[in-house]
């Protein structure tokens, strides 16, 4: 996703939360964490603005944000048919790696409204990184990859950080 296409989607998220402040009884009824409580405020803030960079309604998407020895992968898909989210979700994959391969943590400290934890690293070591776009069914992935241990431990923490704030299944939901 370019810098203006991510300006566009930043300056629509007003108008955006109020229409999903006014449909939050219809959302909390229908979404839980993995512990099986009723969403929080914060949590429903996270899920609208990954809405707003994303372009894909997070309450009917999938986050899965996977560890591997040399690094690890960030899946999403649609939890229903739907043709457009999935184009939508793999134009995301294909942007959001572009942006990373840059040092570029814009957007996740947008969708989390903090710096995540591992991208400063990632960024600084953005060199010894690479980021590989690809399809899934319903949806596409992104694929992270180094040699470099400092780096890996980085893609680690920031793995971790958004299985949990994402509540992707199999969170660690103790902390």
């Amino acid at each position: 996703m370019n810098r203006s296409t991510l300006m566009a989607r930043i300056a629509a998220f007003p108008m955006m939360l109020l229409a999903a402040c006014s449909d939050r009884a219809a959302v909390q009824s229908r979404t839980h964490s993995p512990s099986g409580s009723p969403d929080d405020g914060a949590f429903a803030q996270v899920q609208s603005r990954g809405h707003v960079a994303m372009g894909v309604d997070q309450y009917t998407s999938t986050h899965h944000f996977e560890p591997s020895p040399d690094g690890g992968r960030i899946t999403l898909v649609r939890d229903g048919d739907d043709p457009a989210g999935v184009t939508q979700i793999r134009a995301h994959m294909v942007g959001i790696g572009a942006t990373f391969r840059r040092g570029d943590f814009t957007v996740p400290g947008f969708v989390h409204d903090r710096a995540v934890p591992g991208t400063a690293t990632m960024a600084a070591r953005q060199s010894r990184i690479s980021y590989i776009a690809d399809t899934v069914p319903r949806g596409g992935s992104l694929r992270i990859h180094s040699t470099d241990p400092i780096a890996i431990a980085a893609i680690h923490q920031f793995l971790a950080f958004q299985r949990q704030d994402h509540r992707s299944p199999h969170a660690d939901t103790s902390r």
